[in-house]
């Protein structure tokens, strides 16, 4: 894996968890917004649109860069608007760069050919 494709992922990986919080205070703010008189939706809804845009450029340049399978790049969109789907996007994206990093190690130093 090239610094650019570690560099992508990593982007994606780090605003993962931002959007995932964000779009659950963004229920919760809508939830507040009709039990009380507590409105703080156009704050959080600007919050969460700009997290969730900043995913999906990060989520189009991992997926060019990568080279993702169709099914591998839906999953990790279906993830970014699922409730707590970006923790797990986050988890998932931590374990593939790693599994990346140790070939990369691997094949620099003649061990394996992968």
């Amino acid at each position: 894996m090239d610094i650019k494709t570690a560099s992508s992922l990593h982007r994606l990986r780090l605003v993962s968890a931002p959007e995932a919080v964000s779009f659950l205070l963004l229920l919760v703010c809508s939830v507040l917004k009709r039990t009380t008189d507590f409105n703080a939706v156009p704050v959080m809804g600007a919050i969460h649109g700009l997290l969730f845009v900043l995913y999906v450029l990060f989520w189009l340049d991992a997926w060019n860069r990568t080279k993702w399978s169709f099914k591998t790049a839906a999953l990790y969109f279906v993830l970014s608007v699922l409730p707590f789907g970006g923790f797990f996007a986050e988890r998932k994206l931590k374990a593939e760069a790693e599994a990346a990093v140790i070939a990369s190690r691997a094949r620099r130093e003649g061990v394996v050919n992968a």
